[in-house]
């Protein structure tokens, strides 16, 4: 594992396109630390700061963080697609065939690199959580602190399994601006499925099966945290409770369709001519 994750690494390093993309990646969901400072003056009236709002204490930061720095995933996601592309018009592929590397190393490579940076996200993130909750927050405890910790969990899992759909597309159109077009087109080939299940039958039975959906499940192992935040200003509103928890189908869902992504991507490997 480690020869092949060493393999890959040192492939993108040597891409300056690819080093930049990586550190895009990884310095945006830092955004959060800037937006845990901010203090806006309102005509000198008062001053609003939103580590003051309480939306920084334990353990709702980790929801908070998680939620926002997966927004950014999709720098991480043209490098994931770039891997494969680049992989072609270089000729490396076959190359590193000839060389001794076999398809299923070759995927297994690219699916290291992911897991490896993933898991490299998710632990800046969580510190990154960890000391802006720590300044901010009312809450010392260790109980309280690290309740809802498996939000960082479900930020990992949902990386990986969201490169590893972008590694399938990038095996399956072997070009990164198709690959990333293909996510776009799965997006919306979702909504237009889910509007056909609801106008078939209902809303809720629709959205139930929208959920085993690649890009919906994904999604929904971090639920948006706004109505949440509202929740703990104003608890007496009731109508605004969800459920915002992260449970362990989800979970197993999006690993389900990660193993199907690699899987799919070794197979049309193998079963091509290069």
């Amino acid at each position: 594992m480690l020869r092949l994750l060493n393999l890959e690494l040192q492939k993108l390093l040597l891409n300056n396109v690819s080093k930049v993309l990586i550190f895009i990646s990884f310095i945006l969901p830092f955004t959060v630390l800037i937006l845990s400072s901010i203090k806006i003056n309102f005509f000198n009236l008062f001053t609003l700061e939103l580590g003051e709002l309480g939306v920084f204490n334990f353990p709702i930061i980790w929801h908070i963080t998680t939620f926002f720095a997966s927004q950014f995933k999709f720098f991480f996601a043209i490098v994931v697609v770039s891997m494969i592309g680049n992989e072609y018009s270089n000729k490396t592929l076959k190359q590193n065939l000839i060389d001794g590397l076999s398809k299923k190393e070759f995927i297994l490579s690219k699916f290291y690199t992911i897991v490896f940076f993933s898991l490299l996200a998710t632990l800046l993130i969580g510190f990154a959580s960890f000391c802006i909750g720590m300044y901010y927050s009312s809450y010392k405890e260790a109980a309280i602190i690290f309740r809802e910790t498996n939000f960082l969990l479900a930020y990992f899992v949902k990386l990986v399994g969201f490169f590893s759909l972008c590694l399938f597309f990038g095996m399956l159109v072997k070009r990164s601006a198709f690959a990333l077009a293909f996510l776009f087109i799965l997006f919306i080939a979702e909504w237009i499925i889910y509007g056909l299940l609801a106008w078939q039958t209902n809303a809720e039975l629709a959205e139930k099966i929208q959920n085993f959906f690649p890009l919906k499940s994904m999604y929904k192992l971090i639920d948006q945290p706004f109505q949440r935040i509202i929740m703990t200003k104003f608890p007496e509103k009731m109508d605004l409770a969800y459920d915002y928890a992260v449970h362990w189908y989800e979970i197993v869902i999006v690993l389900g369709w990660t193993a199907i992504f690699v899987i799919l991507s070794y197979k049309l490997l193998k079963n091509r001519d290069l």
